[in-house]
């Protein structure tokens, strides 16, 4: 991975200590943030793409951002969570880029930053664990707000203490796309530019110096889809993003990532995500209005 691709920016959400008694239990939790659970004591399972983890005493979890994932719990759990905002410039993410592990075992250096971490942030343990009642687009605006208030040196901790526990995972991390072209990562970093507007396979092409076709098996080859695929699914992950941080209609949303028309953007949306836009926003609204009782 070059280096120069991803300067990570990280914002603390939630942290905190949780103890459940088998009611830790969610079906198809899919957020916009990366989630870090720690295990103090007891069993539970994770389930993330068609693979069940059972999660073990002293060890760590990582589950990146719109990452659709559940939890399955029937005794007592004990753990520590942590809710993270990864800030994204025109370059991918870095969970684009790698391959985490799903565990590993914590070291005990690992624990006493989870434990600090939770210490200097004890406001933002959450009321309620049910991801409905939080993960939504009210709470999420106001935990970023959050970091703003923050004094300098906690701040500079909280960071610290974040990418610390995450380059536990980064050492065990592969590389998605170890040979990846320099031209379509080229490309790569032109399609993050340009969300807000609709972006030509041809221009992508002459940016690389390619012609159309070539650069579409080139992406194909490299990325694992078509070009239009990629531009489109990352169109939907930003409007995602937006709907959970501004209150837009879905026209005005449609128009401002470049889509011709909302009805195409309603097509798309809802191939990806399974619900269409407008469902969408319902569901955060009703979620907003959960967590606020």
């Amino acid at each position: 991975m070059n280096r120069a691709t991803v300067p990570p920016n990280f914002i603390l959400l939630n942290v905190g200590r949780a103890v459940h008694h088998g009611d830790w239990n969610w079906r198809n939790v899919c957020s916009p943030f990366i989630r870090l659970h720690f295990v103090e004591s007891g069993a539970a399972k994770l389930v993330r793409e068609n693979k069940v983890y059972s999660l073990e005493k002293n060890h760590l979890y990582l589950t990146p951002a719109y990452i659709n994932h559940s939890y399955k719990c029937d005794g007592p759990l004990t753990l520590y969570y942590i809710h993270i905002y990864e800030e994204l410039s025109n370059q991918p993410s870095i969970f684009e880029l790698m391959d985490f592990p799903v565990e590993m075992k914590a070291d005990d250096l690992a624990i006493q930053l989870i434990k600090r971490l939770a210490e200097i942030n004890p406001e933002r343990e959450l009321p309620y664990f049910d991801p409905w009642a939080y993960d939504n687009y009210p709470t999420l605006v106001k935990n970023i707000a959050r970091q703003k208030t923050v004094p300098l040196a906690y701040e500079m901790e909280i960071e610290g203490i974040i990418k610390q526990l995450l380059s536990r995972f980064l050492l065990q991390a592969s590389d998605k796309n170890v040979n990846i072209d320099n031209r379509i990562m080229q490309s790569l970093t032109y399609i993050r530019s340009h969300l807000h507007q609709p972006i030509s396979i041809d221009v992508l092409a002459e940016i690389c110096f390619l012609t159309k076709d070539h650069f579409i098996r080139l992406f194909k080859k490299n990325i694992g889809c078509t070009p239009g695929k990629y531009i489109n699914e990352k169109k939907i992950e930003k409007a995602q993003r937006i709907m959970m941080t501004e209150d837009i209609s879905i026209k005005d949303l449609a128009y401002t990532l470049g889509f011709e028309n909302d009805s195409y953007f309603n097509r798309f949306f809802r191939k990806m995500t399974g619900e269409n836009p407008g469902e969408h926003k319902k569901n955060m609204r009703m979620m907003a209005k959960s967590g606020d009782s």
